[in-house]
């Protein structure tokens, strides 16, 4: 007999697709902001919201006893929006879940790839939170209070966990060839050590490139140019966002390292942190992004009004960031 709680989870689940039908992207363009601006150099961010037939086979399940495992299934599932991100290297996960962690409310952490080695094998690596929508992410306001769940995970794990979910799916229900297990297993542990490979190249990749000072400012000089003068003070920003820095840069009349270097006096990035009191470190886009704001003010935003991945988005980005620093005092009268 159908679980008695069904039909009202279906009307919670259809008012949510109407009044939210574009809940997939919106959790995809915030959490990328977050990442972005905190400089994490992710792979990838895709959301997805439950299929019907998907939450209703899951409200349906049972436990042990008989009894269905969720008496409130709307608000006891945690994925009915799921996002997933992923990673080039697994040292960036921690940067990635504490972004997350310091954005939402965590209701609970677990981290699949620890229990699997506990367990003495190989196979699905990834980190799995579930995380409640609160006041601190502004660009989610529509959704306070959800709760959904996050799945962070390199590319290679996420590729290998497709691929077995793939085959097993295929599979169910028949004999399964234990050669499969052997070779999924096999797989595994060499992605594993193909992850350390990655993460080694990483750390190399961060190394300040030596002569740097005599170079001229350009997408690929700056990531080195910017560690030269900062440390890892602020983090690095996805590669691809490195034109886009160059461009707000040489825009704004700053197209030498003399120039960069007086932008990033400490008097101006102090002004600028104490005003937007950040939650985690700025990359070194978003530092950059509002240092020039701060300089330029209302200017600045009707030269970058029209540029980046969410070109759409920005200005009203920039002039809520620029009432902050108007607020605290930061800014010039007339800016």
């Amino acid at each position: 007999m159908p679980h008695k709680k069904i039909p009202a989870l279906k009307a919670s689940y259809n008012e949510f697709r109407r009044t939210y039908p574009l809940a997939a992207d919106d959790f995809v363009d915030a959490i990328e902001e977050l990442l972005s601006d905190a400089g994490v150099n992710y792979d990838r961010v895709t959301a997805r919201v439950k299929q019907w037939r998907s939450l209703k086979a899951k409200a349906l399940k049972k436990g042990a006893d008989g009894h269905p495992l969720y008496g409130d299934p709307w608000h006891e599932i945690v994925d009915i929006v799921g996002v997933r991100v992923t990673t080039y290297n697994s040292t960036a996960i921690p940067d990635v879940i504490g972004v997350l962690k310091k954005s939402f409310a965590v209701k609970k952490q677990v981290d699949k790839a620890a229990q699997t080695r506990i367990s003495g094998g190989f196979g699905y690596g990834s980190h799995h939170l579930v995380l409640q929508v609160t006041e601190a992410c502004e660009d989610l306001q529509d959704y306070l209070g959800l709760v959904f769940e996050v799945q962070v995970r390199t590319v290679l794990q996420h590729a290998w966990a497709e691929f077995e979910h793939d085959i097993r799916y295929k599979g169910a229900g028949g004999e399964f060839d234990p050669r499969v297990d052997r070779a999924f297993t096999l797989a595994a542990g060499l992605i594993e050590l193909a992850d350390q490979q990655f993460d080694q190249i990483a750390a190399i990749q961060q190394e300040v490139p030596a002569g740097s000072k005599d170079v001229e400012l350009s997408a690929d000089t700056l990531p080195g140019i910017l560690t030269m003068l900062n440390g890892t003070r602020f983090p690095r920003a996805k590669t691809e966002y490195y034109p886009w820095m160059e461009d707000l840069l040489i825009s704004n009349g700053v197209t030498t390292v003399a120039d960069l270097k007086k932008l990033l006096n400490e008097a101006d990035i102090s002004a600028v942190e104490s005003s937007m009191k950040y939650r985690f470190p700025p990359s070194q886009l978003r530092i950059i992004d509002d240092l020039l704001l701060r300089k330029f003010g209302t200017a600045y935003i009707e030269r970058t009004k029209d540029t980046g991945n969410r070109a759409s988005q920005r200005a009203g980005r920039l002039r809520k960031r620029l009432k902050i620093m108007q607020a605290a005092g930061v800014l010039d009268s007339d800016k």
